[in-house]
């Protein structure tokens, strides 16, 4: 895809990886939409990038749907759609888990991606061309002791998203499934791992999900690990 005066929505864009996402985009002369929960945080990102920024909460699938309304009142279409936003949950042991954090991590993490995705699809098809782009984790790749909370939230969009990618095989629509390794991100702001400094940086995973887009046919899932 060349990236040039495409439409892109990024969810979660206020910082972290959104926010690299955001500036690669901005670089490579597209139109960039960035949307985030936390208005502050939002319009500093977007003053600094020159992005143009939409408040959403994207466990509200009200206003997703009011995010592609606007992004196609303004543009006219929507030609990227990165569904980013996300929490993160500390290891912690089942017999522990706080079920209200974990039902709050399922509405960020899976029901946003399926909202986004649902919205995103359906002017996709419309317009008949697009891509899909679900930010997961490596850990919906496999299990890992104290963090089953966090694994389920994940594995359940990466299952949403690999129904999807069969339902768009037909179309013009691509549908890509990103599992990132550690990440240093706000996300840990609450309570740093100990290998922290090891984690890769947000600008590097989001040269790789670009490169990976600019590709005449992107492979439909790109896991991204740490080196060694």
């Amino acid at each position: 895809m060349i990236l040039k005066n495409k439409v892109v929505v990024i969810t979660g864009a206020g910082r972290g990886l959104g926010k690299a996402l955001a500036v690669l985009f901005m670089t490579a002369e597209a139109k960039v939409v960035i949307s985030d929960y936390e208005q502050d945080g939002l319009q500093k990102t977007a003053n600094e990038i020159g992005a143009y920024p939409l408040v959403t909460n994207v466990t509200n699938e009200n206003e997703v749907i009011d995010l592609a309304k606007t992004v196609v009142k303004k543009y006219g279409t929507i030609d990227v759609w990165i569904n980013n936003a996300g929490i993160w949950l500390p290891h912690t042991p089942v017999e522990e888990l706080d079920m209200k954090k974990v039902h709050n991590a399922m509405e960020v993490n899976a029901f946003g991606t399926m909202y986004g995705s649902k919205t995103a699809y359906i002017q996709m098809k419309k317009q008949d061309s697009g891509a899909i782009i679900n930010i997961m984790s490596v850990s919906a790749l496999s299990g890992r002791p104290g963090s089953a909370g966090y694994c389920a939230t994940k594995y359940a969009i990466s299952g949403f998203t690999k129904s999807l990618q069969l339902e768009a095989k037909n179309t013009r629509i691509q549908v890509i499934g990103v599992y990132p390794d550690k990440m240093k991100t706000n996300l840990f702001d609450e309570d740093k791992p100990d290998d922290y400094d090891t984690f890769m940086d947000p600008a590097y995973v989001a040269q790789i999900i670009l490169n990976n887009l600019t590709q005449e046919t992107p492979p439909e899932e790109l896991i991204i690990k740490r080196t060694p």
